[in-house]
């Protein structure tokens, strides 16, 4: 009898997307990373990972973007399967399955969610009691987005991207994704922006009043004006159609655009729900973006959705 059959346990996490509201890019220190002030912002795309007993380690990768994630040794969720079982007295392999929400290299960190599950997850079937706080410190040591897909919502990120506080943001906004064709490898992204400020003094980055304002006063109009992001220009000089996407989303109606992340999935804001529904079908129209979702924030971070002994971050 094989383990999954002899246990029959399993646990399903949720985790979601992320957009970077504003992403100032400090010089490039000698360790090749730079210091960060992002303001991170949780959507409703989400994945879903299921982590069962088995008698191998194993990802399993369901959903419309499948055929893009890597299922070896290197996937984030493997690795975080890895740490957990490290912290375990009882643990063995697992199959890990990752239903597939959240596009693949769109600079919304599916990779980064994914990772954050699957730390709960195995936390949650082998028993293992972490707290919240040393989940955080497995997810740092997983990537610079693992430890916001564990808090959700919105909060301002430093260092690597890792070090989060939380924004208290009352209002709640309405997104439209325009999403290209390929991804934008980050390492390539930041090179580029390195390229383009070459000789120019960058100053230690810092989140921007304008934003914090706008978030403050939950006022949509004031926040897509006050969304920047530094890596924009890098994005739009790797692939000169993305600039051409952002004007066609604003002369559709949208209050901002910005590039998320990396790239390069653009995120457009609206006014309510009716104008999300109005620029969605606009774009489709024009052919402007191979893809089109919808998406309302902030959303929650990891949450539970099935397990033997339902806990929640």
């Amino acid at each position: 009898m094989s383990a999954a059959s002899a246990s029959g346990r399993s646990v399903t996490v949720r985790a979601p997307a992320k957009l970077n509201l504003e992403l100032t890019v400090g010089p490039r220190r000698p360790d090749g990373y730079h210091d960060l002030a992002t303001v991170f912002h949780a959507v409703g795309l989400h994945d879903e990972v299921t982590v069962e007993p088995a008698d191998d380690w194993e990802v399993v990768v369901t959903g419309p973007y499948a055929e893009l994630v890597p299922c070896g040794a290197d996937n984030l969720a493997m690795r975080a399967a890895h740490l957990i079982a490290e912290q375990a007295t009882s643990s063995g392999p697992a199959r890990i399955t990752i239903d597939k929400e959240i596009p693949v290299a769109g600079g919304m960190a599916g990779g980064s969610a994914d990772g954050a599950a699957t730390l709960l997850a195995c936390d949650l079937l082998w028993e293992v009691g972490l707290s919240r706080g040393e989940l955080e410190e497995l997810a740092a040591d997983l990537g610079s987005d693992v430890p916001f897909a564990l808090a959700g919502g919105t909060a301002i990120g430093s260092g690597r991207g890792e070090q989060l506080v939380p924004v208290l943001a009352p209002g709640r906004y309405e997104w439209v994704l325009a999403l290209s064709e390929g991804g934008l490898p980050t390492p390539e992204v930041y090179a580029e922006c390195d390229r383009l400020r070459a000789g120019r003094r960058v100053p230690d980055p810092e989140p921007s009043e304008d934003l914090m304002s706008a978030l403050r006063a939950g006022d949509p109009r004031a926040l897509g004006a006050a969304l920047t992001n530094d890596l924009q220009d890098a994005a739009f000089s790797l692939r000169p159609e993305l600039r051409g996407l952002l004007e066609v989303g604003l002369d559709f109606g949208a209050l901002g655009g910005i590039v998320s992340g990396s790239g390069p999935t653009i995120a457009f804001l609206t006014a309510d729900v009716e104008g999300a529904l109005d620029l969605s079908v606009a774009l489709a129209a024009s052919g402007a973006a191979p893809e089109v979702k919808r998406a309302t924030g902030p959303a929650h971070g990891v949450h539970v959705v099935r397990s033997p002994s339902l806990r929640s971050l």
